[in-house]
């Protein structure tokens, strides 16, 4: 048995996922024929209390296209020094928009107000690139899993406001934090101008994410879309498994955090361990000790068919999901305390 803990993208459809996607109706979702993507983009859209919504193959793609269309080539937007938007979407910022990022020093991938009003100050002449827009990943990738706390988002949204900002929310596991923190979608709608969501992590939809916005940004949106590649033809499948994954696959986010936090605590008992960020959500991040190579204890737990992925910095990530049960949990444990070098 493998127990695979690189990401909660390795989940594979449910029966009931599988059984909604081979009886999904679909057309042709270019010419907005897809009955089920048109279903599927009204739900979201609804569900943030937001106008309109746009079904995308990737969150990558949703994301640089929310970043394309609130900025010009030479404009600059700010976000966390360990934002997805900055580290793991391959330059798209800079190749795919022309904007260049202002890395704000945040605590576990997230900033303050302050911060952000400290980093949009200065001068405002041809030396320097317009500010045009700010992200914000909710929960942090990087930073293990951790929530915002809300208030500090609408703290920033008046600074936003204040420097004629646009404001994106990367929400790749925004439902991770809805769930952890009982808050609603429609909060969030109602504070961001953008809103990513991806449908094939906790949420266990074999493929795609949402970009919700106005009316205007989704218009703009489609015609970005299609410029990056990402307009599909029948895709109403995956719109079928993104509904079921709505549907049925919210709630029980709160089952992968529970058994995080079970690895957690048994972590901050082990001699090896050096540390354990906090965790709130699906993701265990931690450190091993400094005479210890973490690609070695990556490597030895592979060998117990265990797979965890190095993050950088020192850094090893476990991440809960769908796919990971309750014996593999206890097998995981098991491996942990026996574990010696």
């Amino acid at each position: 048995m493998i127990i695979d803990l690189i990401s909660d993208t390795v989940t594979r459809p449910t029966k009931g996922m599988l059984d909604a996607m081979m009886n999904a109706q679909v057309g042709d979702d270019v010419f907005k024929s897809d009955p089920t993507i048109n279903l599927l983009q009204k739900k979201a859209a609804e569900m943030f209390g937001m106008e309109d919504a746009l079904f995308f193959p990737s969150g990558t793609m949703a994301n640089q296209t929310a970043i394309k269309l609130h900025t010009q080539p030479g404009d600059k937007l700010f976000c966390d020094k360990w934002a997805h938007v900055y580290q793991y979407e391959g330059g798209g910022a800079a190749f795919n928009s022309g904007v260049t990022c202002k890395l704000i020093d945040g605590d576990r991938g997230m900033f303050t107000a302050e911060q952000l009003q400290v980093a949009a100050a200065g001068r405002s002449d041809i030396h320097v690139p317009y500010s045009r827009l700010v992200c914000i990943e909710n929960t942090t990738n990087k930073g293990g899993g951790a929530c915002w706390d809300f208030e500090e988002l609408k703290k920033i949204k008046k600074v936003c406001v204040e420097n004629n900002l646009d404001y994106h929310l990367d929400g790749a596991r925004l439902f991770n934090a809805l769930v952890a923190k009982n808050e609603s979608p429609a909060q969030y709608g109602k504070l961001f101008d953008t809103i990513s969501i991806c449908l094939s992590k906790g949420l266990g939809a074999p493929i795609g994410s949402i970009l919700l916005g106005s009316k205007e940004h989704i218009e703009k949106a489609l015609r970005i879309r299609k410029l990056f590649g990402g307009a599909m033809r029948q895709a109403g499948f995956l719109a079928a498994a993104a509904i079921y994954a709505l549907d049925h696959h919210v709630d029980r986010l709160a089952e992968d955090h529970k058994k995080a936090k079970q690895i957690e605590t048994v972590l901050n008992t082990l001699s090896y361990v050096k540390k354990v960020e906090p965790v709130e959500t699906n993701i265990i991040i931690f450190y091993v000790r400094d005479e210890m190579n973490p690609d070695t204890f990556i490597s030895k737990m592979s060998e117990k068919n265990i797979l965890l992925t190095p993050m950088g910095d020192g850094k090893i990530r476990i991440v809960t999901h769908l796919d990971f049960n309750d014996d593999m949990l206890e097998i995981l444990l098991r491996e942990l305390k026996l574990f010696h070098f």
